[in-house]
């Protein structure tokens, strides 16, 4: 079982990462900070559930484009657990338009477009919460204790 302390967030790995050959880096990134996989497949999504996923973007002149790029290509879903793993998760990822995140995030480093844009990272506890009912069951996220936990955190971060 994972600590009180831990939160689990939802990582996307979008189409174009898949096609460049990120998923592995970006995984690795993830890992070496310390994060916990708790979940994660590789997934064709369907255009229902991009709708559902990115439903408060309906409406929006840039909509169905987005619709577009996310069934374009495979896509690889994430369950990611640590202490406050949902502003870890976003600092790692970086700003949305890759020319313009920072040096050392993954946009920043890997990409430089707003719109193919490598990651998608839940933004708040109620979007992890509604993001990984969409694209998780309970038995999909497995709970464990990584070996590794006590060199990660100090025991005041877990409690």
């Amino acid at each position: 079982m994972p600590p009180a302390a831990f939160e689990t967030t939802l990582l996307i790995a979008k189409p174009d990462a898949v096609q460049r050959g990120l998923v592995g880096e970006i995984v690795g990134r993830l890992e070496r900070k310390g994060l916990q996989l708790a979940g994660m497949k590789l997934v064709h999504v369907p255009r229902k559930l991009a709708e559902q996923h990115y439903a408060e973007h309906a409406g929006k002149g840039f909509f169905d484009g987005l619709i577009a790029f996310f069934t374009s290509a495979p896509v690889v879903v994430m369950a990611v657990r640590g202490v406050g793993s949902i502003a870890v998760c976003r600092t790692l990822i970086g700003a949305t338009n890759g020319r313009l995140a920072a040096p050392g995030t993954i946009r920043g480093d890997l990409g430089l477009s707003g719109g193919h844009n490598l990651i998608h990272g839940s933004d708040s506890p109620e979007s992890a919460e509604r993001e990984l009912s969409l694209w998780f069951d309970d038995a999909e996220l497995i709970d464990y204790t990584s070996s590794s936990q006590g060199d990660v955190y100090d025991p005041s971060d877990l409690s």
